[in-house]
């Protein structure tokens, strides 16, 4: 049996434990009910705001501080409970080769979380639109695209992140503890030490940039990014490839 067969077969095992268990499905209609319900309020609230913003930038607001959450224990935990179940014996039984597990995980993922953050945006910006009735901003294509693209990104390559630390703690809490940290806290503390110039290179930060035109402030840090909205993509791949490679490694020296 060739290589791409054997990997074939490890992605069809693990899309069908993606969609089999509940999680998943609470996860994601968790996230879209967060992302739509904060919209919603946050357009109607334009109607009275001296500080009009524009559909992206209302989507934004619901991804970062919100949605993004519902990704991150969605990816947490098609790791993790593995671990916490025992079902991790049998995947490696399944599939012996470590980092074929690792490579099929995420590749299930990434497809899927990069089209739920682009159809959650679209349908997020549209249902904002509705609600503003003609206050606030308005929205242009080019905003909307970046960002509907950008989230996409963004969703998938957090998810990676968030796999990779899975495979190097094994613990649900301490992903979550860990990435968290990594997306909010870390880059402040790092400002406060004096290295402000860093925080556009931190993942979330990244992913905020990279749904924010070229040349417009990030609505999070109220700064310009130094670099182009796909530039932190690129910046999120790197993150999640180095998680990928860590949490590898630890799987291939350690076993389940």
């Amino acid at each position: 049996m060739t290589t791409s067969v054997r990997l074939t077969g490890a992605v069809a095992a693990e899309w069908t434990k993606l969609w089999s268990v509940r999680a998943t499905w609470w996860c994601l209609a968790t996230g879209t009910a967060l992302m739509l319900g904060y919209g919603t309020l946050s357009a109607i609230a334009q109607h009275y705001e001296t500080d009009p913003q524009s559909a992206p930038t209302i989507t934004l607001g619901g991804a970062v501080y919100l949605t993004q959450f519902a990704v991150i224990a969605l990816a947490t935990l098609f790791v993790t409970s593995e671990y916490t179940g025992g079902g991790i014996r049998s995947t490696l039984l399944w599939t012996p080769v470590r980092s074929r597990v690792v490579l099929a995980k995420a590749a299930v993922l990434l497809p899927v979380l990069f089209a739920y953050g682009v159809a959650l945006s679209c349908a997020a910006m549209a249902l904002t639109e509705l609600a503003k009735d003609g206050h606030g901003l308005p929205m242009s294509f080019a905003a909307g695209f970046t960002t509907a693209s950008g989230m996409g990104g963004y969703f998938a390559l957090l998810g990676l992140l968030c796999t990779g630390i899975g495979w190097a703690l094994r613990s649900a809490a301490g992903t979550l503890v860990s990435v968290i940290v990594l997306l909010v806290p870390l880059p402040l503390i790092v400002a406060s030490l004096g290295w402000p110039e860093a925080i556009p290179y931190f993942p979330g930060i990244a992913g905020i940039n990279a749904m924010v035109e070229a040349g417009k402030p990030n609505p999070v840090t109220m700064t310009v990014a130094p670099y182009a909205p796909w530039t932190g993509l690129a910046i999120d791949v790197a993150w999640a490839a180095a998680a990928l490679l860590a949490g590898a490694a630890v799987l291939r020296r350690r076993d389940a």
